[in-house]
């Protein structure tokens, strides 16, 4: 058995099948941001959609636009999927529709900025229910129906804040953290089955997200390369459904911090990351 065998890094064949009248693509937190330009560029490929998120009206007109657009047929279901009920919702109005998920992409979540031990508890909850368990359920839900076909992809969107511990992101980076390690090890037991799951790692990118995180403040201290164009992100993303990886960084600059998040020593990261959080150590 070979070393890549034993590691396999993408899937043996094309994840994410050809576009077609009755499978859709599931976008999570669609209505906005990273999840509306992942929704837009399936749609420009020929995929249809079926959008989740919470705001109905942003989300019909979504649905519209990308039909004019592109052709293509595109459903939304409103669910707020922090909770159990709105997780339920989602999955049973999915499956209502009748069509088959060829993808999933998970990504609605959210962050927080300041100290664990100060933040409110009913937020950083909140937090971990969407960034963690709508992730694990919407992927445990409909990734047997894609490796019994043989053919689908999952991206689970994670962050280069999840390839290490992040001071004042301590809940964030530890939520994508679980995401990058869980996607990682689903792609590996997928090896042979025709379907992948990748660890989806962008970098900061101007969206309401930063607004609903609190991080405002922080957007001028951030260097400017690591920023990345959010529909750069999102073919990116696509590519890496189409190509079956197990994981994917858009832009160098982000690469370089995933992996020395990653791979340096603690006692030199958690001191870099502590200051650049513009607070100092009591």
């Amino acid at each position: 058995m070979r070393l890549r065998d034993l590691h396999p890094g993408q899937s043996e064949t094309v994840s994410l099948p050809q576009p077609s009248p009755d499978a859709t693509v599931v976008v999570t937190g669609a209505s906005s941001g990273i999840g509306e330009a992942l929704a837009h560029e399936l749609a420009s490929r020929g995929h249809n959609v079926t959008l989740i998120a919470r705001r109905r009206k942003r989300l019909q007109a979504l649905a519209a636009a990308f039909e004019e657009a592109h052709g293509i047929s595109a459903r939304f279901h409103v669910a707020d999927l922090s909770t159990t009920r709105g997780r339920k919702t989602a999955l049973s109005a999915i499956g209502a529709d009748g069509r088959v998920v060829a993808g999933l992409c998970n990504n609605a979540g959210v962050g927080r900025f300041g100290a664990f031990h100060e933040e409110e508890p009913r937020r950083l909850n909140a937090l971990v229910a969407l960034n963690v368990d709508a992730v694990h359920e919407l992927t445990l839900a409909l990734l047997p129906s894609m490796v019994e076909r043989g053919e689908g992809a999952v991206l689970n969107v994670a962050s280069i804040l999840g390839h290490g511990p992040v001071p004042n992101n301590a809940s964030y980076s530890a939520s994508k953290a679980f995401v990058v390690t869980l996607s990682e090890a689903i792609h590996t037991e997928l090896w042979g089955t025709g379907v992948s799951c990748t660890a989806f790692s962008p970098g900061p990118v101007r969206t309401d997200a930063i607004a609903a995180s609190g991080v405002e403040e922080l957007i001028p201290f951030t260097p400017g390369i690591f920023f990345t164009d959010i529909g750069g992100v999102a073919r990116a993303g696509v590519d890496a459904m189409e190509s079956g990886r197990r994981t994917a960084v858009p832009g160098l600059a982000n690469q370089l911090f995933a992996a020395g998040s990653r791979y340096l020593p603690r006692t030199i990261t958690l001191p870099l990351s502590f200051a650049a959080s513009k607070l100092k150590p009591s």
